[in-house]
């Protein structure tokens, strides 16, 4: 048989931040679907500050890919070694290096090499994963130097929280209802044209055209997660409204010995730039943050209402 070639590549890009904070935003892979454009969830297995283990989902060339993966975290060198256990195909190993270089105070350069096989050395699937690294990773270095470099205001840009309701009902029924995305165009007002696609079982793309109050719409793209016996489904939007860089959640059902509470969480990055063309010239990061949150808080808990809804006129109809 024929010795696999080894693909490499490699991306720089010089950043007006400290090499700590670029660093930082790479080490904590649970923050990536902010910071990384083409990832959707990241599920922490293990970790312990040096070892880290994880599965993630990720789009490639118009598709959704998943893998496990394991990294070892050098923060006194600024170094950040993976490699995937179990490679996505077409790959047959996957693996590389983050490392940051100081430049000055406030200026570091940030290189991201991979290295890959594929079997048989088939053309096709060497440019297929050449295709997708090379506009990964381009994405991914042009959002992480964009990130940084706003570090004195991040904290600002960055806003989480969740909304919760409970449910007198079986937590397989409320489930059901959030997994069931195609029928929300029926079911919940605030959904207009709806289209969803599942390929792999549990993984969902998803565009949808939301109605505002005033009546106007808006299209988002998402990829949703699901994982039915955590009670579970994670996603990202792909295609974010215009006042967020980045938009990721997660609906979690949680019983207990009385009832099920059902919670969703939202983690968004603001788009700083685009303030004054949505909320007028006069606003503020502050009244991005309360607009933001009041939004989509008012979706999820009418989405969450709807759930309990059904949930609990179906138990009294048995």
């Amino acid at each position: 048989m024929p010795v696999e070639r080894v693909h490499r590549t490699s991306y720089v890009v010089d950043v007006a931040a400290p090499g700590g904070v670029v660093y930082g935003l790479i080490a904590d892979t649970t923050q990536w679907p902010l910071f990384v454009p083409a990832s959707i969830h990241v599920e922490r297995l293990d970790f312990d500050g040096r070892q880290d283990r994880f599965h993630m989902w990720v789009t490639a060339n118009g598709s959704v890919r998943s893998w496990l993966s394991r990294r070892t975290l050098d923060a006194v060198r600024m170094r950040i070694d993976f490699r995937q256990e179990v490679p996505a195909p077409p790959a047959t190993s996957m693996g590389g290096t983050w490392t940051v270089e100081p430049l000055g105070p406030e200026r570091c350069r940030l290189t991201l090499e991979h290295d890959f096989t594929v079997a048989g050395n088939r053309a096709a699937d060497a440019a297929w994963l050449e295709r997708a690294t090379d506009t990964n990773s381009r994405a991914e270095l042009d959002q992480l130097k964009a990130t940084a470099e706003r570090w004195h205001r991040l904290d600002g840009l960055l806003l989480s929280f969740e909304d919760s309701v409970r449910v007198d009902g079986p937590a397989e029924l409320v489930y059901g209802f959030l997994y069931d995305v195609a029928a929300w165009s029926e079911r919940v007002p605030h959904v207009g044209r709806l289209d969803v696609t599942e390929d792999e079982p549990g993984v969902q793309t998803v565009s949808m055209d939301t109605v505002t109050p005033d009546g106007t719409a808006h299209t988002t793209e998402s990829v949703r997660v699901c994982f039915p016996h955590a009670g579970r489904i994670v996603y990202k939007q792909t295609t974010p409204p215009a006042l967020l860089s980045a938009h990721a959640g997660e609906w979690s059902v949680i019983p207990d010995a009385t009832g099920v509470t059902v919670v969703s969480h939202h983690r968004v990055l603001l788009r700083e730039e685009a303030v004054p063309q949505v909320l007028g010239p006069d606003a503020d990061l502050e009244q991005a943050r309360t607009y933001v949150r009041r939004a989509l808080g008012r979706n999820s808990l009418a989405t969450l209402e709807l759930a309990r809804r059904q949930a609990e006129s179906a138990v009294r109809t048995l």
